[in-house]
């Protein structure tokens, strides 16, 4: 049996401008007919990360998407979701209500759109969107106009990251027993049920598909994906990775997300 591969997106396998190198599209596919897995581990939601996957050709057997952050697992091949886990409602509406009396920007989804109240329709939802190529469904308030428990919430602040940071705080202090909180790049805070984790996810993963935590190669650049990393039997932290995600891992790639950074991690630890 062949080893699993787990690759962030954003600032691992794609480049800076959103697009995937002929290089890293190569090594994936070579990595998969020597009898690998591949799959894709992202905070995105699951439409875009489907979206990623199509392009990438990693849609067949042995090819799988876990999305939010762990909060869902997808099968490429039979084109079902695994597993599933939400948000519990009184803890998403706590955080609306606290965001909202911060002026923090916050939002959060269904299964294929990012939502946000009509308070927050503003440039900040247009701007997250147009990279990862979502839409967006604009609501009066969250505790009317959701049906299914969304599995994650995320905090965005584009001109500055201190009100992020202050909410981030808040979080840790009153609601650390329910939720979990991290930045998954310099902008976004993630915000996830306690417990959900890419490495969770990783583990899962693994178990369901029979390969020893050994055989799981994890490469990835962010806070959010230091789990996966510590999870993995092998951790590979990009180049550009942040200095946490650095010393978490096993691993450190000589090339950037912008320089096959992902090929030169599956030619050393998948042969």
């Amino acid at each position: 049996m062949g080893k699993c591969l787990f690759l962030d997106l954003d600032g691992t396998l794609l480049r800076d401008d959103k697009t995937l190198s002929e290089t890293n599209h190569r090594a994936i596919q070579d990595a998969l007919a020597r009898g690998h897995r591949a799959v894709i581990t992202t905070g995105r939601p699951l439409k875009s990360a489907l979206l990623q996957a199509q392009r990438l050709g990693l849609t067949g057997e042995g090819c799988y998407i876990i999305a939010m952050n762990g909060g869902m697992v997808w099968d490429c091949a039979e084109e079902r979701e695994l597993y599933r886990r939400g948000m519990a409602w009184d803890d998403l509406y706590t955080l609306f209500d606290e965001a909202n009396r911060r002026g923090v920007f916050i939002q959060t989804y269904d299964d294929w759109d990012v939502i946000v109240e009509s308070r927050n329709d503003n440039e900040t939802v247009r701007r997250y969107c147009a990279p990862i190529q979502m839409g967006y469904r604009v609501v009066g308030d969250v505790r009317r106009d959701l049906t299914v428990p969304p599995t994650k919430a995320m905090a965005i602040d584009f001109s500055g990251r201190a009100p992020v940071e202050a909410f981030e705080r808040w979080i840790h202090r009153e609601m650390s027993d329910r939720l979990d909180c991290f930045f998954s790049c310099q902008y976004y805070l993630e915000i996830v049920p306690a417990g959900q984790n890419k490495g969770a996810a990783l583990a899962a993963m693994c178990a369901r598909l029979g390969i020893p935590l050994r055989d799981a190669v994890a490469v990835g650049d962010a806070a959010n994906d230091i789990p996966m990393i510590r999870t993995a039997g092998v951790g590979v932290a990009m180049a550009n990775a942040d200095p946490a995600v650095k010393a978490a891992a096993d691993a450190i790639t000589c090339r950037d997300n912008n320089h096959d950074g992902v090929a030169e991690a599956v030619e050393r630890f998948l042969g």
